[in-house]
């Protein structure tokens, strides 16, 4: 799997990819009325498709519109019009790149103010200490209820690909549904969904099936993992290695590593564990040992800035770099690289000891950025994070008010 940055990659489903960078998914949280991408997205990823990136996955998209990762997310459902998707994968291949949609469940991961369903494993709600109760607390799912959501993966993957998007990566990573699923510290059911390694995955397989048999064998399936949690006793680098393995005779095209969630945000490096304490490429010491064993090619994505990293990780046999904050900074930066430059600006760090906190407001300041390049500006990393953290939670609570209102309307078939 090694190779240059600049040579293409040729995946399973017969797509190939004009290079070995992906600008990875980033909550945008920029959903215009009616929960659907508007021109702010189409402007800011016809940027990133302007940089040179031969990848771009979106922020995560809703599967179900009663279960939002926050208020101003994306849903696309079986009602939603095709018309702004269409657009957006159009801005999103502009640039002569391929485009993916992130299709996502926030399971257990709700703030406590959003109207909709709390759904988990179990009843076991999310574990932040005096920021406990910024989540709704869970009810577990029913059997009815974990194959209607199956059912919703292949239905938003399968309207992806008849909008214009090359591919769909499934999430189950950074504590959402999926994640909560296969991690021994949120599931314990004793049914087939709950115990064993191979019952835990059982929901990402089924979807993973589901939406396999739902769109082309040339549209391109991924699955974003967590190579580890990041919490004792929770999903671990062993146990990525079984899931890559399981996903592998399902015909998944890219398996995405990534680590951590909500009680232990891995994915901003400010997990709890050493391993992530590097300044760059949080995740590679556990991709090293992934890729050696893993039967499906491998993106790595957490922290990479500099060209000289990203040929590391390459080197070290991992397919695809995924880099999202550096790219909300510079979206050109992949065209810097080729041009033998770098980037000359970097987001501003958050030093604060409350990771939870600081978590959130290092998502603040990433969205700040996406949020300028939407309006056609430039970004502004000095932003300090408190400012973006308040302004982020204004512009949340706006966002919440239209979702109420959008909810409580009838919605019909698109």
């Amino acid at each position: 799997m090694t190779g240059e940055l600049f040579s293409p990659l040729h995946l399973r489903s017969g797509q190939v990819l004009k290079n070995r960078i992906a600008k990875a998914a980033m909550e945008e949280n920029m959903a215009g009325d009616g929960q659907l991408p508007d021109e702010r997205l189409f402007t800011l990823y016809r940027q990133w498709a302007a940089g040179g990136t031969g990848l771009l996955i979106t922020g995560n998209v809703m599967v179900h519109a009663e279960a939002l990762t926050g208020p101003a997310g994306v849903v696309l459902d079986e009602h939603a019009p095709l018309g702004p998707f269409a657009e957006w994968a159009e801005a999103g291949k502009s640039g002569g790149g391929a485009i993916w949609m992130q299709i996502n469940h926030p399971g257990r991961q709700v703030a406590s103010g959003m109207p909709g369903v709390v759904w988990g494993p179990s009843d076991i709600g999310v574990s932040l200490g005096k920021h406990s109760s910024r989540f709704g607390r869970p009810t577990a799912m029913t059997a009815q209820q974990i194959d209607d959501t199956v059912t919703r993966y292949a239905v938003t993957a399968h309207r992806a690909e008849k909008a214009g998007f090359d591919g769909v990566e499934i999430h189950a990573a950074h504590g959402y549904l999926l994640s909560q699923f296969l991690s021994p510290l949120v599931n314990k059911r004793t049914d087939r969904w709950g115990g064993s390694l191979e019952n835990r995955a059982r929901m990402l397989l089924d979807i993973v099936r589901a939406v396999r048999a739902a769109v082309s064998p040339s549209f391109a399936v991924a699955v974003k993992l967590n190579s580890a949690d990041f919490q004792r006793g929770g999903f671990d680098a062993e146990d990525a290695r079984q899931v890559i393995e399981m996903l592998e005779p399902l015909g998944v095209d890219l398996v995405e590593l990534s680590g951590g969630s909500y009680e232990s945000p891995a994915m901003t490096g400010r997990s709890t564990d050493t391993r992530t304490q590097a300044r760059e490429a949080y995740f590679l010491d556990l991709a090293e040992e992934l890729v050696t064993t893993s039967p499906v090619p491998l993106m790595l994505t957490g922290g990479i800035t500099r060209r000289a990293t990203a040929q590391k990780v390459l080197d070290s046999g991992v397919a695809v770099i995924g880099m999202g904050t550096a790219l909300a900074v510079t979206p050109d930066l992949p065209d810097r690289w080729r041009g033998g430059g770098e980037a000359d600006r970097r987001m501003r760090p958050v030093t604060w000891s409350d990771k939870a906190l600081a978590s959130a407001a290092s998502m603040a300041q990433v969205r700040h950025q996406m949020r300028r390049l939407a309006r056609g500006s430039r970004p502004r990393p000095g932003t300090h994070p408190a400012l973006a953290l308040v302004a982020e939670q204004r512009k949340q609570r706006t966002a919440l008010r239209r979702y109420r209102a959008w909810l409580a309307e009838p919605r019909g078939a698109a």
